[in-house]
């Protein structure tokens, strides 16, 4: 994890798209595309995204302010700002149940309901929990040319 700060650090400078690829425990692999922004350590990270392209349902809001919160530090709103206890990790939780790609690394063998909550997976609003082995989440700049 290369940590908050250094993220906004980095994208404050430019235009960035935000690339998530998730690997499932039978070796599906999808990917997400998101235009976004972050915001500094005064708004909580706050970031904000809209899709571009993908292989894979939408499950964060677009267009809505998310909040980074952590079990020690909750950013999120009041009614969600159990979510980290809930499901261990920081993440930009608007509804608990949507995803978690930063969560306890759960095998298929422990599905049970409570350790399902604590591992990672993606959740689309309208759609069934994506189990996930491995997960990668990446940042490049809109205009490459900017970086001969």
């Amino acid at each position: 994890w290369l940590g908050l700060k250094k993220i906004y650090s980095i994208t404050k400078q430019g235009s960035y798209l935000l690339r998530i690829e998730l690997q499932d425990w039978r070796g599906n692999r999808r990917h997400i595309e998101y235009s976004f922004s972050l915001g500094g350590p005064s708004t909580n990270f706050t970031l904000q995204l809209s899709r571009m392209s993908g292989s894979i349902p939408n499950a964060l809001p677009e267009h809505a302010e998310l909040r980074f919160a952590t079990a020690d530090r909750a950013g999120a709103r009041a009614s969600h700002s159990t979510c980290p206890h809930n499901h261990l990790g920081g993440w930009w939780h608007s509804e608990c149940e949507e995803t978690n790609l930063n969560g306890k690394y759960v095998m298929p063998r422990s599905r049970g309901r409570l350790d399902r909550g604590k591992g990672l997976y993606w959740k689309p609003k309208k759609g069934r929990y994506y189990l996930l082995k491995s997960t990668k989440i990446m940042i490049h700049p809109t205009d490459l040319k900017s970086f001969d």
